[in-house]
């Protein structure tokens, strides 16, 4: 199935004109069992995409918060084959989900391409974003993701001008990620007036949904993002609620999906304005 729950679900959300959730954890964190715990709340807890990230020791573009969770889930002893893992169970109860794996490319070369993007595919993923795979040096991944039915989704950023936007969503399925911010996750807020045009932009230039992250933290401002995007991206406010959950030995999970639920209501609500 893979890419196609993708576009069916972007499908299906455009037909009741709001924008998609999408709900970013880290694989292993705190720990394998209750990550996988927290995935398997969220689509009930609103979310209609979860990204789900892959730990890496050097994760350049992320804030601290995501930083220390890719730290736990690799002390935890979290590895590529482990996320997988997570997805396949995930699988075992939900079917329609779309999974997106969210990471960095050394893990990839060290697995190989064709393999992981055969693995990957077994387990019920659907997409991958790989963040430092240039455009340039990205075909002999994108052949071994269409061999599997993949989708690479690629990332377009406030510096990304009219000369490169189409060098960038060249062979890009699914969506297109729009980083809000110059900078890393969860340190800036995306600013909805300014993001819109630059929405409409890369819409036109690669036909497919644009969903915006980097930037979103509070419901307000999901809400805002969401009316001007096809989808918003929350990732380090929940690992946020996870972290100061887990400090103060209450429960991670509740607390996780509590705050997925806040956000997943302000994004599915906002263009009927009952948020």
């Amino acid at each position: 199935m893979t890419k196609d729950r993708i576009d069916r679900r972007f499908a299906a959300l455009a037909a009741e004109d709001r924008a998609a959730f999408v709900a970013y954890i880290m694989a292993g964190d705190p720990d394998a069992a209750t990550a996988l715990e927290i995935m398997r709340g969220l689509p009930a807890a609103g979310a209609d995409i979860i990204e789900l990230g892959f730990p890496f020791s050097d994760p350049m573009a992320e804030g601290p918060t995501i930083q220390r969770a890719s730290q736990r889930a690799l002390a935890g002893k979290m590895t590529t084959k482990g996320v997988l893992a997570t997805v396949r169970a995930f699988r075992e109860g939900d079917e329609d989900t779309p999974v997106i794996l969210m990471g960095y490319l050394n893990p990839l070369v060290n697995y190989g391409f064709e393999a992981f993007a055969r693995d990957a595919a077994e387990a019920g993923a659907d997409g991958l974003i790989v963040v430092d795979c240039p455009p340039e040096e990205a075909d002999p991944l994108v052949d071994a993701l269409d061999a599997a039915n993949l989708s690479l989704i690629r990332l377009a950023t406030p510096t990304t001008d009219d000369a490169r936007l189409p060098v960038v969503v060249k062979r890009t399925s699914g969506f297109v990620y729009y980083v809000s911010v110059a900078g890393v996750t969860g340190v800036l807020e995306a600013d909805a007036d300014a993001v819109a045009p630059a929405v409409a932009r890369v819409r036109a230039a690669s036909g497919l949904p644009v969903a915006v992250g980097f930037g979103i933290k509070t419901p307000d401002r999901a809400a805002a993002v969401a009316r001007v995007a096809d989808a918003a991206v929350v990732g380090s406010a929940l690992i946020d609620e996870l972290e100061s959950n887990l400090s103060s030995n209450k429960n991670v999970t509740s607390a996780v999906l509590s705050k997925a639920e806040e956000l997943a209501n302000a994004v599915r609500f906002a263009r009927s304005n009952k948020a």
